[in-house]
């Protein structure tokens, strides 16, 4: 699991089959505004999980059917929720690291092909896209702050903690532009064969509010592909020493491979 994230639920929401995906009346069929399935690599922790962000009209049934015509998921909405209906809904996979669930293994369970967003909308209308799911996944960026590499070892109760004291007075988070897929897994292309979509930059960093309670504050941005830096606001950096921070790196389908890391603006905390 990256850093920094946030998570739509489902409330009130049952996963269930549905031998019906549409009703009878049906003769109009509309697309989904938004339906992609993909995977997220986490290159520092070694992980991959398989994610979904799909958005349309209001709808009361969902479902997602694999390369083989296989149900995957289904989301039956009910009770008052489903007079409301819903309009967007994410999910992410668990994420076992590669010692529990190789890349190989991963891959094979969710193989290479057209998968099937299908749904049916308050109305009754059938929603229905396709998504392209390929093993092509980013090679992983190579970040630094003011130059600095990005440290291995960031969990500060672990041995081999190593976060950078950097003292500055602006903080540049930069990296070279990703052109490759991944070294060693999934489907490796050449230079030309990987269009970058995005890279996104979140730093985070955890204070103690006034009455003592713990919050972790929170800065995300998403930058076009040919920008590779990114400048962390001094608003941001003085609310803390101690800043955890991720570049991850988006290609036209949608996968995503990120790096972690760390770096401290005092040496009190260390």
């Amino acid at each position: 699991m990256t850093i920094g994230k946030l998570y739509l639920c489902v409330g009130a929401a049952t996963l269930a089959a549905m031998p019906v995906m549409a009703d009878e009346h049906d003769d109009e069929e509309l697309p989904w505004a938004v339906a992609e399935v993909f995977f997220e690599l986490n290159d520092t922790d070694g992980d991959l999980g398989i994610h979904a962000l799909i958005d349309g009209e209001p709808w009361k049934r969902l479902r997602i059917e694999d390369v083989n015509e296989r149900k995957m998921l289904a989301v039956n909405v009910r009770g008052r929720l489903r007079r409301q209906g819903l309009t967007e809904i994410f999910f992410e996979s668990a994420e076992p690291v590669f010692d529990e669930l190789p890349p190989a293994t991963f891959f094979k369970r969710f193989p290479e092909g057209t998968y099937e967003v299908e749904g049916v909308s308050l109305e009754g209308l059938e929603i229905e896209s396709e998504t392209e799911i390929t093993h092509a996944m980013p090679a992983p960026p190579v970040p630094t702050v003011n130059g600095v590499a990005a440290a291995q070892q960031c969990d500060d109760e672990e041995p081999g903690y190593d976060a950078p004291l950097i003292v500055a007075d602006d903080y540049v988070i930069a990296w070279h532009p990703v052109t490759h897929t991944h070294p060693t897994l999934g489907h490796p292309l050449n230079a030309s064969g990987l269009a970058v979509v995005n890279y996104q930059v979140v730093v985070e960093t955890d204070l103690e509010t006034a009455n003592g309670d713990e919050f972790t504050t929170i800065f995300s941005v998403i930058l076009p592909p040919d920008v590779t830096e990114m400048t962390i606001p001094a608003e941001f950096i003085g609310q803390s020493d101690t800043f955890k921070y991720e570049v991850l790196v988006r290609e036209a389908s949608w996968n995503q491979t990120a790096i972690e890391s760390c770096f401290l603006t005092s040496d009190g905390e260390k």
